[in-house]
């Protein structure tokens, strides 16, 4: 940011312009850092949990007018647009599970973004064939998929909606319009990620003569509140043609990299409905998720279907041994993810094989209980594969950003989605008030490895390989609905934050709050084993490493909201390491 005697005469120009002081009207949300848990919430009728309070607030009133939880869904995750910016918006896509509870059904929504039809395999490389730098291909035109939230947010509506769709912009638009109070976190996100904003963007997200937006401030986006508007007006319709996809394309464009993305791409972006991906848990559970292109339905379930075949409710949440077991899932798990995963609409996909309980004990058989095994793991040889695609192992972590909320209503119904612009503000690019992603460098770099074809290459129309995980959890009969309904954001780590919440949960019978609280250990199949920073997991550390780990010390902001179902009562928690709360009656 700028320095501080421009930000002292700014911050004396901020009455009479769209950045005004306020006094801080809700509790610092950051105050609530480390491992201590936040309150629980109990309800009877109805719940959300989402990332900022302001957004739980939006669902909750939605809910209380009458409206389902997709009614709520929508309502919460434009205001996240609002408040939250640098983790997901209408620029950017999600996945969605849905209960529908008089018909007893669960189906999941695809709203990834697409890649354009000009895309290259070659794209992130430089001249001379080789990665470009991360944050160099993330900026670029390049990076923009076809955004996909809007459209599967309408389709959604359509099927599952009881108020009226402009009814849920109400508050959104509102907030952008009117302001609403700067909070520590966003003012943090710019303060370290700011210099990514370009152009526009670089413009809407700083205050006068260039001053940082600090806690407290009140802060107004009349282009996204007018952008809000005519989609709450005219409909999805508005966003994919027309003026908005005009500006999308422009912004893409906008450099001299040459990227493009054209009407035809927008115009023809559909979101799908697919069949959710479901594994057996201790022969009292199912675990439903996102399948392909997402990769979290299947990891978070090889993950818990190898722990399966150990005893880890007789272990403790603080014993290294469970932590040592669950790193060694992960490793295998992620070893597979990196070998076969990618959209199934362009790459062969063996997604039952991966889950195919046969399959698992054989590759639970690799875990000793108390040796670390070799790094990197080799992919294992699921059945339900076309034994002629070979593919090279694609180690691409992906970077953590992404917002999750979980909701139930008061019939019943529920929704996960997690959403994402990528990194943090995404592109850095914005359109008609709105940032763009970068979800495109979710793909591999290189389409190739060795000669082999990497699973996740980029392919026009294709949907780069995610790791968000949208999670749902029943009875294995399905009776009485689900008993979470969670996810988290994260980056590749989301599956590891997804699977031990669940260990926690139904193994270690902690409360959503205190699973969103526990201490996370993270092994995506490399050298190292992450423990988070924090004397909470110093013993932790000190048993992997006599196990043969080695052990690194980080910090994981991941982002859990849970709500769990006990008999008539639900039960709501939010991680302490971001700003979300859990509201319902």
């Amino acid at each position: 940011m700028r320095n501080l005697t421009s930000f002292l005469a700014a911050f004396a120009l901020t009455a009479s312009m769209a950045f005004t002081a306020t006094p801080q009207t809700q509790a610092d949300p950051e105050a609530a850092t480390g491992l201590a848990a936040k309150p629980e919430l109990r309800a009877d009728r109805f719940m959300i949990v989402a990332a900022h309070p302001l957004a739980a607030e939006a669902g909750r009133d939605i809910l209380g007018q009458g409206g389902s939880a997709v009614d709520a869904m929508i309502a919460a995750q434009l205001m996240l647009n609002v408040v939250e910016p640098q983790s997901s918006g209408i620029g950017g896509g999600a996945f969605a599970l849905h209960w529908d509870a008089a018909e007893a059904a669960l189906t999941t929504w695809d709203g990834r973004e697409t890649a354009p039809a000009s895309a290259r395999p070659d794209m992130h490389l430089d001249a001379d064939g080789e990665r470009k730098p991360f944050l160099e291909a993330a900026a670029s035109g390049f990076s923009v998929g076809v955004p996909g939230l809007v459209r599967m947010m309408a389709d959604m509506h359509a099927r599952h909606g009881k108020l009226p769709w402009a009814r849920l912009f109400e508050p959104a638009i509102d907030a952008s319009a009117n302001g609403f109070t700067v909070s520590p976190r966003m003012s943090a996100s710019l303060g370290l990620f700011g210099n990514r904003l370009q152009g526009e963007a670089a413009d809407v997200f700083t205050g006068p003569l260039g001053a940082p937006l600090l806690p407290g401030m009140t802060f107004k986006q009349p282009g996204l509140a007018e952008t809000l508007r005519t989609l709450a007006d005219e409909g999805a319709d508005a966003f994919y043609e027309g003026p908005i996809a005009e500006a999308i394309i422009a912004a893409v464009a906008e450099g001299e990299d040459g990227a493009t993305l054209t009407m035809a791409d927008l115009g023809g972006y559909q979101a799908v409905e697919r069949p959710a991906l479901c594994m057996t848990y201790r022969a009292r559970y199912e675990i439903c998720g996102m399948g392909p292109p997402s990769s979290g339905a299947t990891t978070v379930g090889q993950m818990l279907g190898l722990l399966d075949h150990f005893p880890l409710h007789t272990m403790s949440p603080q014993d290294p041994r469970a932590w040592h077991l669950f790193a060694e899932a992960s490793r295998l798990a992620y070893a597979d993810r990196g070998a076969y995963l990618g959209d199934a609409d362009f790459v062969s996909v063996p997604a039952k094989g991966l889950l195919d309980p046969a399959y698992l004990t054989t590759r639970a058989q690799l875990i000793a209980p108390d040796v670390a095994g070799a790094v990197p793991a080799t992919a294992g040889n699921p059945p339900w594969r076309e034994g002629r695609i070979d593919y090279a192992p694609s180690l691409h972590e992906g970077r953590p950003g992404t917002t999750h909320l979980s909701v139930v209503d008061a019939d019943g119904n529920a929704v996960a989605l997690t959403s994402s612009i990528e990194i943090a503000f995404g592109s850095g690019r914005m359109a008609a008030g709105f940032l763009l992603n970068n979800q495109l460098t979710d793909f591999s770099f290189r389409p190739e490895i060795d000669g082999k074809p990497v699973a996740n290459a980029v392919a026009p129309g294709k949907r780069p390989r995610s790791s968000m995980a949208p999670t749902m959890v029943f009875r294995s009969d399905r009776s009485g609905g689900p008993v979470l309904v969670l996810g988290s954001p994260g980056g590749s780590r989301i599956i590891e934050y997804v699977a031990a919440a669940t260990i926690a949960i139904l193994d270690w019978d902690m409360s959503p709050a205190e699973a969103a609280a526990m201490i996370h250990v993270s092994q995506r199949n490399g050298a190292q084993t992450a423990v988070e920073v924090g004397a909470e997991g110093d013993e932790i550390a000190a048993g992997l490493t006599a196990m043969g780990h080695e052990v690194a010390r980080a910090a994981m902001t991941s982002g859990l909201h849970i709500i769990q179902r006990r008999e008539t009562t639900l039960i709501g928690g939010a991680d302490p390491r971001r700003e979300g709360i859990a509201s319902g009656e």
